[in-house]
């Protein structure tokens, strides 16, 4: 077992790109250790397939330069909160032990990706359990922040990604599938055919407004209070 510095988790490969493809670059060339956890293999995505998109999740990660990445192969679509899915991530939780935990919002227009955040919360509670699986040692995340995917509701953490936007770029044109309507000649018109990209590049543009000398940014949020000290950045 290897320990990750940072783990951020998505419901289906594609999320976290989208989220914080930027930040994770950062931190890779910094020589942190990061992974990825897809919840689900995408199985009811309009377009693609399952082995397309797993293809393309490996692509994204040579990209990032990850140190790992897994998919849970929990369902599509039923992300619920149940046994199954919660003794899933608890037990990568727990084998990776990150210092730093990504989530999505806990607002998305997706489902989805707000039934991922429920679900998600419940089990970084329950992995800190020692009496709950207590084959595997507990593991209480010191630190656990949300990444937007499609919506931005008031950031409270801004992370300057400028030098890693086009590497950003690249790991999101890894999803062929997913973001160009002309990747195959049964692709139908979805959110994310319809010049995502270029979507998600104006966001982190308009978020780097409130950044000296930025010129993209992601932002993020965090439920408990987020400890600094005054004279470091």
């Amino acid at each position: 077992m290897t320990k990750l510095d940072i783990l951020a988790f998505g419901a289906h490969p594609d999320d976290v790109e989208i989220g914080m493809a930027g930040t994770i670059a950062k931190h890779v060339k910094e020589g942190y250790r990061v992974g990825i956890c897809d919840l689900t293999k995408a199985e009811m995505s309009s377009n693609g397939t399952v082995e397309l998109r797993q293809h393309e999740a490996a692509s994204a990660s040579a990209v990032l330069g990850l140190s790992v990445r897994t998919c849970l192969g929990l369902p599509d679509r039923n992300l619920a909160i149940c046994q199954d899915n919660m003794d899933a991530i608890v037990r990568e939780i727990r084998t990776y032990q990150p210092s730093i935990v990504f989530i999505p919002y806990w607002i998305d227009r997706h489902p989805d990706h707000v039934q991922a955040s429920r679900l998600l919360e419940e089990a970084l509670f329950n992995a800190k359990l020692r009496k709950y699986m207590p084959e595997l040692a507990a593991w209480d995340v010191p630190k656990v922040y949300y990444y937007y995917i499609n919506d931005i509701d008031k950031p409270t953490l801004m992370i300057d990604v400028s030098q890693f936007w086009d590497i950003k770029e690249q790991s999101l044109l890894a999803y062929r599938s997913q973001f160009d309507l002309s990747a195959d000649k049964d692709s139908v018109s979805t959110p994310l055919t319809r010049q995502y990209i270029e979507r998600v590049k104006a966001r982190d543009m308009l978020l780097a407004q409130y950044l000296k000398d930025s010129q993209y940014a992601e932002g993020f949020t965090t439920k408990k209070p987020h400890v600094v000290s005054l004279f470091t950045s």
